[in-house]
């Protein structure tokens, strides 16, 4: 059996994203910005992608800025943010955050000349509120936080930071990486205060290479690429019109109860594991946490390293991630598991099952069969 479980690094494309993509890419691959009749119909569906995710955050379609995936729309909401006020002065971000929103805080201190804090976590994995208190004032300019975190699968509690903001510093300006909780995690401007939502196409089964950066009315940025001023001069160069297309069918097909079911698949998942090994750690929220996302299982077997059983399990057909993609080949401790003061040997060993609204109740219970049998004999070989 093949059983493909790191979907927080990227997903299998839907059959309706690939169908989408092939008809643009032979059909409809006319420039929108051209002005006869081909190209006037690619322009409407551009018109008609921006109104479909808008929607799905109860957004105005025209804040709705396509980019080339998550990390440009992180980079843009927060160089476009800074760039755009006068004196600009501190950016703070949760020790959470994705490289491609804590690498962006750092360079700013080098282009802003601004100064880049973290915010501390709870042993939980969630951002500490009482910290975060402590840090904002008239000095705050952003604060950068993730919808839910990449590793552990924690929903981060966005609207106590909008409280937050709002009564201590109500000039800054809140980004939030929905990269990981897009569709999966209930997200709506209306009810919250936040500027800037990213959202990345090939987390949700379409393809990679596109994304948006979604503004509140009135949120402020400048564009960080020169060009020909496609989308309000907002984001020039022309339009993906193909991985729009797939993207928006992804979007259209993502099945409405994926989080009820994910959730059902991650507690049948540990539940067999802490049957057979008990002594199983969770590095996140009890996984009946409401906010505890239901795709994400972040768990540990020390003193069986996490790279071991990731190889002992791909042998098996079975694929799992060890953290975040972007950083796994690095060979360093993640820092969000640092950042939550977990144990050397808890770190070391844990690995991230990330699921997908396709995966099977099978599929689970063949998983845990094999770690359990993978564990128990990597054990017998590893020095204590």
């Amino acid at each position: 059996m093949q059983v493909y479980l790191d979907n927080s690094a990227t997903t299998r494309p839907c059959a309706q994203a690939v169908e989408a993509v092939a008809r643009s890419m032979t059909e409809a691959f006319h420039n929108p910005s051209a002005l006869y009749a081909p190209a006037m119909r690619a322009e409407h569906a551009l018109a008609d992608a921006r109104r479909t995710i808008a929607a799905t955050l109860n957004a105005q379609e025209k804040n709705v800025i396509f980019t080339s995936g998550g990390t440009e729309s992180d980079n843009l909401a927060i160089w476009g943010r800074l760039s755009a006020m006068h004196h600009p002065g501190e950016v703070l971000y949760t020790a959470a955050e994705h490289e491609a929103v804590k690498n962006a805080c750092l360079e700013a201190q080098a282009r802003y000349g601004v100064a880049a804090r973290e915010i501390p976590l709870l042993p939980g994995g969630s951002v500490d509120l009482a910290a975060l208190e402590g840090m904002l004032g008239p000095q705050t300019a952003l604060i950068c936080v993730m919808q839910v975190c990449n590793e552990t699968g924690v929903i981060m509690p966005v609207k106590a930071i909008c409280e937050l903001r709002d009564r201590l510093a109500p000039q800054a300006a809140i980004h939030v990486d929905g990269v990981q909780g897009y569709l999966r995690v209930p997200f709506s401007f209306k009810e919250t205060t936040v500027d800037s939502y990213a959202l990345s196409a090939h987390k949700i089964h379409g393809p990679k290479g596109v994304g948006a950066l979604v503004l509140a009315d009135g949120a402020r940025i400048r564009p960080i690429v020169a060009g020909g001023g496609q989308q309000g001069g907002l984001r020039s160069g022309t339009e993906n019109t193909s991985g729009i297309a797939g993207m928006v069918a992804a979007v259209q097909s993502y099945p409405s109860n994926a989080m009820e079911c994910m959730r059902s698949l991650k507690k049948l998942l540990l539940s067999l594991l802490m049957e057979a090994l008990p002594e199983t750690t969770v590095a996140g929220l009890p996984v009946d946490d409401p906010m505890s996302a239901g795709h994400i299982l972040n768990v540990a077997f020390p003193p069986v390293r996490a790279e071991t059983l990731l190889h002992a399990l791909e042998a098996d057909g079975i694929c799992v991630g060890t953290g975040s993609a972007c950083s796994s080949k690095k060979g360093r401790r993640s820092p969000v598991l640092t950042a939550m003061h977990l144990p050397p040997q808890v770190m070391d060993s844990a690995i991230r099952i990330s699921l997908c609204p396709f995966n099977t109740g099978e599929e689970m219970r063949y998983t845990a069969e094999k770690i359990i049998e993978r564990v128990g004999q990597l054990r017998r070989f590893t020095r204590r």
